[in-house]
């Protein structure tokens, strides 16, 4: 798996926490990085981006439980790597705790973080195989028909040779 993920030119798996299926998971759901215009609007899909839950004058966010639930598990993982490591990540989960916050608060504060550094990796890595020439999925063309003055179809893209003929039906009632 390692040597498919290297193949993709990714580099996930330097992110801390981010295993070979990890970085398969984020490659395979994810896709094209850029049909995310922003890292909110990742991690709104990815379930990490924190919901109001307020109520009062008590303000209270928690993570959305839509989303992604696959990568919300990888990134789950990759705080959980992190808290066990030296990390900046087990760093920013101890402020919080400092600053009085539960271990789940403090969690719930991590994983938006960290959903913030794959974006940022992965729209890095997009932007090299970019300016390198390798990228797109395994198997695409990297020329679109439409790009020529004319374009070509294969046969599942052709049209059908004609209009199609209309086959009146016979009333029931008709015959009586």
């Amino acid at each position: 798996m390692t040597e498919l993920i290297a193949a993709t030119g990714s580099d996930l798996q330097r992110l801390h926490g981010i295993g070979p299926s990890g970085a398969a998971r984020l490659l395979g759901d994810v896709g094209d990085i850029s049909r995310f215009p922003s890292r909110g609007h990742f991690a709104s899909w990815n379930g990490t981006a924190p919901s109001d839950a307020s109520s009062d004058d008590q303000q209270h966010h928690r993570l959305s439980r839509a989303g992604n639930r696959r990568i919300n598990r990888t990134l789950h993982i990759m705080a959980i790597v992190q808290l066990r490591n030296d990390t900046e990540g087990r760093a920013y989960y101890r402020r919080k705790i400092a600053a009085g916050k539960t271990s789940m608060e403090a969690m719930r504060s991590l994983k938006p973080r960290l959903s913030d550094l794959i974006y940022k990796q992965m729209t890095k890595d997009a932007r090299t195989a970019k300016a390198t020439g390798s990228g797109g999925h395994t198997g695409a063309t990297l020329q679109s028909s439409a790009a020529s003055s004319i374009p070509t179809a294969g046969t599942s893209e052709q049209s059908l040779p004609g209009p199609a003929t209309s086959h009146p039906k016979t009333s029931i009632l008709a015959g009586a």
